[in-house]
């Protein structure tokens, strides 16, 4: 009688740690999904070759930053990517008009226009540590288990990998990817700036060149709190 407990509570831990090691091995089995691991492996590769072509071209910027959805600028540049294949841009438009009104109706313009001009600009720097995807959060994101597969209806050429806490606590990426063609198609990412409260969601969508080159030919992003939104157009792609 005096042994009935310890070995009830022993075989109490030895289901329970099983059922812990059970649960521990669901995220490296997702990790290790040979499906996973080669949409991804294809996506890294689509996105390395691609920077590498574009290197060779020059194209048209059109940044329009609305608040509110009244249009409050915008902006024309000339892109190209530079050694580090990093975007360098060269701005086309002309000097800005001197201000006009008196000074207190100058500083006025001036503070409101700061306020969404600095907050556009972070929106600017977060999108693009989303666009183009990093082969190295992806590979993380991979390796932890985070990404699933999905399908878009009536396109059995596609496929969506969904990725939970790629750069942020709670984000999302979906990335549409044509897996014959092997390119991107697509990318539907739900962020936030300083905190989940202060949302930014960014659309963007991809198209080809006439020599095969996959580029980024619009992106919208929205800073939801803020009901500022900044489209980005592309276009004009001319080789060097």
């Amino acid at each position: 009688m005096k042994n009935i407990v310890p070995r009830k509570l022993s075989t109490t831990l030895l289901s329970a740690l099983v059922i812990l090691a059970g649960t521990a091995s669901v995220p490296s089995a997702r990790a290790q999904n040979p499906e996973v691991q080669q949409q991804v492996s294809d996506v890294q590769q689509s996105m390395a070759k691609n920077k590498e072509a574009l290197a060779s071209y020059t194209w048209n910027e059109v940044v329009t930053i609305s608040l509110k959805g009244e249009e409050k600028k915008q902006q024309h540049y000339q892109v190209r990517l530079g050694p580090d294949l990093k975007p360098q841009k060269t701005s086309l438009d002309p000097p800005p008009p001197p201000p006009s009104g008196g000074r207190l109706k100058q500083h006025v313009i001036a503070k409101k226009t700061d306020e969404y001009t600095d907050y556009a600009e972070q929106m600017k720097a977060l999108a693009q540590q989303y666009v183009p995807p990093d082969k190295d959060l992806l590979e993380q994101a991979r390796a932890q288990g985070n990404i699933t597969l999905g399908q878009t209806p009536g396109a059995p050429n596609e496929v969506q990998l969904i990725i939970h806490n790629y750069l942020k606590p709670g984000d999302s990426m979906t990335l549409v990817f044509d897996k014959v063609q092997k390119r991107l198609l697509g990318l539907q990412i739900a962020s936030y700036m300083d905190g989940p409260s202060d949302a930014m969601n960014l659309t963007v969508q991809f198209d080809q060149l006439p020599d095969g080159t996959n580029h980024v030919s619009s992106l919208t992003i929205n800073g939801v709190s803020k009901q500022l939104t900044i489209a980005i157009q592309n276009g004009n792609y001319q080789h060097v």
